[in-house]
């Protein structure tokens, strides 16, 4: 219902009809009678077409005009007649016949009429403009959206001077023609010619030509503009919080505000308010999330609950860039009891941070607050950071090649706990980096100082804390060389010519050990998964509370296969570390003695002809006989066809070597972690398609949580039916018995009205599991 023509047929007409009269003088018009009438309009029914923008204003393009012929009565009307096709630019205007009355200056059209704006096609059994008022009629007219869906019809549609347009007793449907599943009818349709939306007088919405409900006054959108108004609903049914009704409200405040307000009922809850708003200024954008359930009827305290989101990010000139997220809830069992936009139920802890970074051509500087919020019972043992300052300094291509590098920050960490320390921290990290690379060898040398000060503050008489001291300095140097070749030659496999790399990769990595024992080593430090990739790191920690020391080798290799149009389909890789002392290995116990070598890593990717894919990885250790973690996944995509089996494995071993508080890993894991899932989705006929994933825990053999969603999707409305099963979270896998939660869901869409995102066909509870792609391969 988008009427984008700022002249619909009277601009067009008018100036095609002119042309008889003053054909002697006007050179802009151009009589062809080829090719014929039907092959011109072909050329154009249905398409969007813009116009070219290097040719100028459309209107003063030149006319053309095709007709069986034209028949002028001097001062007074020109009648053009079979097959009259007239074009100018992106316009096309074709009738049986059309005249022009210059002595009442109008022009009208009849028999067959039809009319191309570029965006908008009307077909008619007449017209009449008057060019005075340019004031039109148009009778029993069809009309047809070329460039967004829509299309509808009309008993006139009348245009009063160039910027408004009705249509009496019209429609308006996304659908196809023949398709009568929805449709919005009205005896009045209205519209300015640069407005996004349309005003519907006496609307009704029709499914299948069944009236489901009237309105006096409804305005819909029908361009990319934003629309205050109600959004679809949504209704679902669960076991914990019973029947769901959402009915989402819009308010589009401003081009750069917007406002959704959805009021939430839920059976066995009540009532809650949920908001969403958005901005846009010249600082960034960002937005502002809020849920409020003034009385929950299901909690045992009938308290009112709430959460509250603050996320932003922007730059401002050159230099300066913004980033905020902060959220926040009123109790932390608020989502494992509420399903929340804000987060998710498997959360620990919710982030509150907040910085600003002013960045130059080789160095920037970050001031950071980082805080957060606990969601389980106790005292939080999360450190804030209140606050940091970062500055980095990069200077490269300095003399012999060399880069030079400057890392440090100022932080103050500050936790809740009184067994934990709070401290002050300064670290300083030059380096100094020689790259050098060639088509098949490449070799990077770099240097480091890590210079530490710690000022920490804590009780000695608590134990492991004795051990700390006050003001604590730490120094320690490392030099990590990596060198890597590149091999290249053709190769065959299973009979198909590929051609296949070896790329060996070799690294030596020192660190000095130094003693750490007086530095507390968790402030915002943990341990790093040491997978393939993880072997070439030059540290095993993500900060900077502990440097483990190295005297080491690591080497490792990858082959890759390339089909002839260097897409690759398979690779593997393989590395292993070898310890030239003790540095960097972990010794249990003290004396105990160990290999010089660390587990065997592996990786790989297989990509069999676009349709089977595959991806896995693992972590051996020969010396204890031990597999320490792997993964695996394998999948059929062909279309809108998948189907994905995968897998994963950490042994309990290996999560007690990795984790330092492991004292209570036996309340979450007996045998360490085993899970299988499978995910998988097609189309069963016409649109509707179904969708469904599970996965199970091997080890307690038992569900972790399972889901399935029908979809039906026509070319206009969508429809979702879902069923959701997962586990409730548990604290000790040795007490409590398992319970699960289950949760039915039905959500239905409009397609293609203008201003209104459809719902997805997402997951049924849209709370744990969704769909990955594991697969690394160069595609």
């Amino acid at each position: 219902m988008s009427f984008t023509s700022r002249s619909l047929l009277a601009t067009m007409i008018s100036f095609a009809l002119y042309g008889p009269s003053a054909f002697a003088n006007d050179a802009l018009i151009e009589s062809d009678v080829s090719p014929s009438a039907e092959e011109e309009l072909a050329l154009v029914k249905g398409m969007c077409l813009t116009p070219d923008p290097s040719a100028g204003d459309p209107n003063n393009a030149p006319i053309r005009i095709s007709a069986e012929q034209a028949v002028a009565e001097s001062g007074d009307s020109v009648t053009y007649s079979g097959d009259v096709v007239i074009r100018q630019s992106n316009r096309t205007v074709a009738a049986d016949v059309a005249t022009m009355n210059q002595r009442k200056n109008t022009v009208s059209a009849e028999g067959n009429v039809y009319f191309h704006d570029g965006s908008l096609e009307v077909y008619a059994d007449s017209m009449h403009n008057n060019l005075e008022t340019d004031d039109a009629e148009i009778n029993h007219a069809v009309y047809n959206l070329t460039c967004e869906p829509g299309r509808g019809e009309a008993t006139k549609i009348e245009k009063e001077g160039m910027t408004y347009y009705r249509l009496r007793n019209g429609t308006y449907t996304t659908c196809p023609p023949g398709d009568k599943s929805w449709q919005f009818t009205a005896t009045s349709i209205e519209r300015e010619a640069d407005s996004p939306f349309a005003d519907l007088y006496n609307a009704r919405f029709e499914v299948l030509d069944v009236p489901v409900f009237y309105m006096p006054y409804l305005r819909v959108p029908v361009g990319k503009e934003r629309l205050t108004g109600f959004l679809y609903p949504t209704v679902s049914y669960g076991s914990r919080d019973g029947f769901e009704l959402e009915t989402p409200f819009y308010w589009n405040i401003a081009p750069n505000y917007d406002l959704t307000l959805t009021p939430k009922y839920m059976s066995n809850r009540g009532v809650q308010l949920n908001s969403h708003f958005r901005y846009l200024t010249d600082f960034g954008e960002g937005s502002l999330k809020g849920e409020y359930l003034p009385d929950d009827s299901a909690a045992k305290d009938n308290d009112a609950r709430w959460a509250f989101n603050w996320s932003h990010n922007g730059r401002y000139g050159d230099h300066w860039r913004f980033d905020a997220d902060y959220s926040k809830v009123s109790d932390v069992t608020y989502f494992s009891d509420v399903d929340s936009d804000i987060g998710n139920r498997e959360d620990n802890n919710l982030l509150q941070t907040g910085e600003v970074t002013y960045q130059d051509y080789n160095w920037n500087s970050t001031l950071r607050v980082r805080n957060f919020q606990p969601l389980t019972p106790g005292v939080s043992s999360n450190y804030r950071l209140m606050p940091q300052l970062t500055f980095n300094y990069y200077e490269p291509d300095l003399s012999y090649g060399l880069d030079f590098g400057l890392l440090s920050h100022i932080s103050r960490f500050e936790n809740d706990d009184a067994k934990k320390p709070s401290a002050d921290r300064v670290h300083l990290e030059p380096s100094l980096t020689l790259p050098y690379a060639t088509p098949w060898w490449s070799m990077t040398t770099e240097a480091k100082l890590m210079y530490t000060y710690y000022n920490q503050e804590f009780d000695p008489s608590i134990d492991g804390l004795e051990d700390l001291d006050e003001t604590a300095t730490r120094t320690v140097p490392s030099l990590r060389m990596l060198t890597g070749l590149y091999f290249e030659r053709d190769a065959d496999l299973f009979g198909s010519a590929y051609t296949q790399s070896l790329e060996p990769q070799l690294q030596y990595l020192y660190v000095k050990d130094v003693e750490q024992s007086n530095i507390y080593g968790a402030y915002d430090t943990t341990i790093l998964q040491t997978d393939y990739y993880g072997l070439f790191r030059d540290r095993r920690y993500s900060s900077v509370d502990r440097i483990a020391a190295a005297n080491q080798f690591t080497v490792g290799a990858t082959t890759r296969f390339f089909d002839d149009d260097y897409k690759e389909r398979f690779n593997l890789s393989f590395g292993q570390i070898f310890y030239l002392n003790d540095s960097g290995r972990n010794l249990q116990e003290e004396g105990e003695s160990q290999p010089n070598y660390s587990a065997s890593a592996f990786e790989s990717d297989f990509n069999y002809n676009d349709w089977l894919f595959f991806h896995g990885s693992l972590q051996y250790d020969a010396s204890e006989k031990d597999m320490q973690f792997a993964n695996a996944a394998i999948e059929y995509r062909e279309g809108d066809l998948f189907s994905q089996l995968n897998y994963r494995y950490v042994s309990k071993q290996y999560i007690q070597q990795s984790l330092p508080d492991n004292n209570q890993i036996d309340n979450y894991t007996e045998e360490g972690i085993s899970q299988v899932g499978f995910s998988t989705g097609f189309p069963i006929h016409a649109g509707l398609s179904i969708r469904g994933d599970y996965y199970h825990d091997v080890t307690e053999n038992q569900m972790v949580e399972g889901q399935i969603s029908l979809n039906y999707r026509s070319d206009c409305w969508m429809i979702t039916l879902g069923y959701n099963e997962y586990m409730v979270a548990r604290s000790n896998v040795n007490t409590q018995p398992v319970e699960y939660e289950q949760n039915f869901s039905i959500s239905f869409s409009l397609l293609g009205l203008a201003g209104v995102s459809p719902v997805g066909a997402a997951s049924a509870s849209g709370n744990a599991i969704a769909y990955g792609r594991p697969f690394y391969l160069n595609n």
